[in-house]
């Protein structure tokens, strides 16, 4: 069986969700493969060290500046007719043949369409849908991704696999060096992530107001770690003491960062797999995160859950997180055998289980 890849999003200069998720699923998917003929698709020449060796494996770099996927690595697939083409990201080629597979990571913009570019919006809709439709296999990162196929766009469940992306432990400095670094005090919950409106950063500052407002002496401080994506309002932390706003942060610094916060806080209002939680469960921190979409699933007993849009009810799990040793250190013990569950390996096997299944 050929099997062919887009690798396209494991060369891009800044790492994400969906980069990594590609990146790490394939190079465990190449350690683990013992009987398909894979062959990855880039637009840009990959690092030599970018993936393990492997006679299994061939590498086609297809140059193009604009429409890549619809147009060259459409060009690609038709000369090369492989067996299965799997997509590790949301959109299929327009024009294709043969047995398509595509992992969806979720669909927030049908509940919150506001909080993306009008074109954007569109963009999506229109490609998930046309692979959701057109693939004979759909990866879900999550249950509630599975679901929401279903509900927005009709995808018959016999098609989808949830199939839980790995999170690595992130690698842990001084976190007194970087504390410094960043300008940290001793004592803050920390958000990590792009800084826009479907993150909640709105209600979550207003629920760390109340919080402060309630313990005048010896507060925690609010970090919020992350670019400033689309829509992102500096009104959200105006007039509120005790907030530091970092900028962009470097992968090597997160577990310092987690490591050293009193608490994760994450009401997000939709995720398809929430990478923040499980990397801050790798380095015993204690989460607060939301009731909705994926995180439930992801958090199990091993959070404290709220409700995103309950602006008292966050700032609550704030002050119990705060005051409450016992519930912190049980959250710690908790996410540490939660966090086991998500590895790349497990993914991978599942993910090439279902992948050999299509060609029966």
């Amino acid at each position: 069986m050929r099997l062919a890849i887009d690798a396209s999003r494991t060369t891009v200069a800044r790492i994400t969700g969906t980069e990594r998720y590609a990146l790490e699923m394939i190079r465990v998917l190449i350690r683990l493969n013992t009987r398909l003929d894979i062959t990855l698709y880039f637009r840009d020449a990959p690092p030599p060290e970018h993936f393990p060796s492997s006679p299994h494996v061939q590498h086609k770099v297809i140059p193009f500046r604009r429409a890549w996927t619809h147009v060259r690595f459409s060009a690609a697939l038709w000369a090369d007719r492989p067996d299965v083409t799997w997509i590790p990201a949301h959109t299929l080629p327009f024009v294709m043949l043969g047995t398509a597979a595509v992992t969806v990571h979720d669909l927030g913009y049908r509940y919150f369409p506001q909080t993306h570019p009008t074109n954007q919006r569109r963009y999506l809709d229109w490609t998930t849908r046309h692979s959701a439709r057109r693939a004979q296999l759909v990866l879900a990162d999550s249950r509630a991704t599975a679901d929401d196929l279903h509900t927005f766009y009709g995808t018959a469940a016999r098609k989808i696999a949830v199939i839980y992306p790995g999170v690595d432990a992130p690698f842990i400095g001084d976190t007194e060096v970087i504390r410094q670094k960043y300008g940290l005090p001793q004592r803050y919950f920390i958000f990590i992530g792009t800084l826009q409106p479907r993150k909640n950063i709105a209600r979550l500052v207003h629920a760390y107001a109340r919080y402060r407002a309630a313990k005048p002496h010896n507060p925690a401080a609010l970090v919020l770690a992350g670019a400033q994506g689309w829509l992102y309002d500096p009104s959200w932390i105006d007039g509120v003491d005790g907030i530091h706003v970092t900028g962009f942060v470097e992968d090597a610094d997160k577990g310092a960062l987690y490591a050293g916060a009193l608490a994760l806080v994450f009401p997000s209002l939709y995720e398809g797999f929430g990478f923040p939680v499980l990397e801050a469960m790798h380095c015993h921190t204690p989460v607060l995160c939301s009731r909705t979409s994926s995180l439930p699933e992801l958090a199990g007993d091993a959070a404290l859950l709220v409700d995103p849009l309950n602006i008292d009810e966050i700032a609550e799990g704030m002050a119990r997180l705060d005051a409450d040793s016992r519930l912190r250190e049980a959250l710690r013990r908790k996410g540490a055998e939660q966090v086991k569950a998500f590895t790349w390996e497990r993914a991978a096997a599942q993910a090439l289980t279902a992948f050999e299944a299509l060609e029966s």
